[in-house]
Parts: structure tokens; sequence; C-alpha cells
């Protein structure tokens, strides 16, 4: 059985000391041998920016997109092989940003699939522009008289569009992180994990003790119930998003490959999947 030391490379992070995207990557490859997958079983897809990189640190299939693209192509990795454990990730500027409407879609397909937000309301990569998870009044290099835009809360998004597994973190939480991410690895259908992930370079507004002061623990609330949808619904507009832990779950939403015509339980990969010469003729027949 796979260890955590068996989900780690010899490729070193360029991350900056302290970016929260370090407690991320500990915390995929954590739940992963927990849930005891083995690293050929297991695809991590990313999109572009610091987040974007994680793909490369994790000793699984990988593959490093581009630009809030990342959703798309983890779904197309799922259909052809339905046997992968596919993660997609990618950070608050690629996911939400021009990777929005990919975002949307993924959400009401519900394709078995576990997306990884880093959040960390600012473009670290391209070195401090305001991002779509910015505050209103954020102030940053494109944006030096404060922000006058409103921020996306991606949690209140996803479960109006009809997210089946939802659940936000904390990368200073690693523990409970952990958690979630098994959780929404072993939930059938789209899970969407958004983890408040501190740029420690360019955001000197929410720092790990900006979050410690703000963050609304959920598993501190006895009576939460995470399938009452009003209860999240309400629970995140009380709390303005910043809430952590599962905030809800629908495990009775079939996945979106459970429900397609003929849609074969081997692999597309490992299927025959050459053109047969009768098939084609009778094509160019039909055509001609």
């Amino acid at each position: 059985m796979a260890t955590v030391k068996d989900f780690r490379n010899d490729i070193r992070p360029n991350w900056c000391p302290g970016c929260g995207d370090f407690s991320v990557q500990a915390s995929i490859q954590r739940a992963l041998a927990a849930l005891g997958k083995e690293p050929h079983e297991v695809a991590v897809i990313s999109g572009i920016g610091c987040s974007g990189r994680i793909s490369g640190y994790i000793n699984t299939y990988g593959f490093h997109g581009v630009h809030g693209r990342a959703l798309p192509t983890a779904q197309g990795v799922k259909l052809a092989n339905r046997h992968l454990t596919v993660i997609a990730s990618g950070g608050d500027g690629d996911g939400f940003g021009i990777g929005l409407n990919h975002f949307m879609h993924a959400v009401r397909r519900n394709m078995d699939i576990t997306y990884i937000v880093m959040d960390n309301q600012i473009y670290g990569l391209t070195k401090g522009q305001h991002s779509p998870t910015s505050a209103h009044g954020f102030k940053a290099k494109t944006t030096p008289a404060g922000n006058i835009e409103n921020a996306l809360v991606p949690v209140q998004i996803a479960l109006a569009a009809g997210v089946s597994f939802l659940a936000q973190g904390f990368s200073s939480d690693v523990n409970q992180l952990v958690r979630l991410i098994e959780e929404g690895i072993r939930h059938k259908g789209f899970s969407f994990i958004n983890v408040f992930s501190p740029c420690v370079t360019y955001n000197k507004i929410n720092t790990y003790d900006w979050y410690r002061e703000h963050v609304y623990n959920l598993d501190e609330v006895p009576d939460y119930d995470p399938t009452d949808y009003n209860q999240a619904m309400k629970v995140i507009a009380e709390s303005h998003g910043l809430c952590t832990g599962v905030i809800y779950k629908d495990v009775n939403r079939p996945a979106y490959e459970d429900q397609i015509p003929g849609y074969k339980e081997e692999p597309i990969a490992f299927q025959d999947i050459a053109l047969q010469e009768d098939v084609f003729a009778e094509a160019i027949r039909e055509f001609a």
C-alpha cells in the first residue's frame, strides 16, 4: 500500500516560503495515502498560476494546462478513464476569472472529479494584481485606490449552481483539510473544495492571522446539517463565505458518467476504438 512518501517526487516547489500552497500539496498527498490510492491510480490536472505548478510536485499522473482550462481537461481525462481518481487544481484567478464559465458547467454536470482551489485573493504569479475574490476596497497594483468591484464568493456560486459536494478549508488547518479532501474524493460526483491559502508576498491583508480571526468553523457547530441546502446557503450568507468545513453534500444526485447511455464500465483508454472497415464504408455511403 502506498504511503505519503510515494506521492512525493524530487521536484522542489518554488513557492515563496510560507505560502499556503505547501499545506494544500501535503494535504492532497496525505489524503491519497489515507484512502489507499496508488500513484498510478491518480491524475492531478492544473491550470496556470503559482498554484498551477502543483501537478508537477505530486507523484501521480499530471497535466499542467493553460489558464482557466484545468476543468475541461480534467473532465476529458475522467471520461477517457473513469477508474482514475481525477483531481483538478488551480487558483482563484485561474478558476474564477478566465475559468469561471468552465467552473459553472462542471458544477452542473456533476462529473466524478475533485476540484481544489487555492484561494489567496490575489494574482501572485504575475506579481500582485487584484483577483475575482479580492474584497471591495482591496489595494493592489491594479487597484492602488482600492478595488471598486465586489468580490465573488466561490462557495455561494457553487451552491447556487447545484454543486453536489461543497467544502472550504484553511491551509493552516491541515488536519481538517485532509479530511475534507478525503471526503471530497470519496464523494460520487463533482466535489468542490475552496481553500484559503494566504499569499505571504503580495497579500498583506488576508494573512494567516486575519483568517484565524475571521473564519467560522462549521466543525464546531454541533447542529449543523450539511445535507440541508437552505441552511448551507444561510451560513454562507451570514459568514460572507468565511466558513470552513463541509458546507453541503447531496449523496442522491447521480454522477454525470453514470447517466451516459451506453457508456461502458471499461475505460475508453483500454477499449479498441479502431474504426472497422464496414462501419467506415457505411458512413461513406450515407454521405455520398
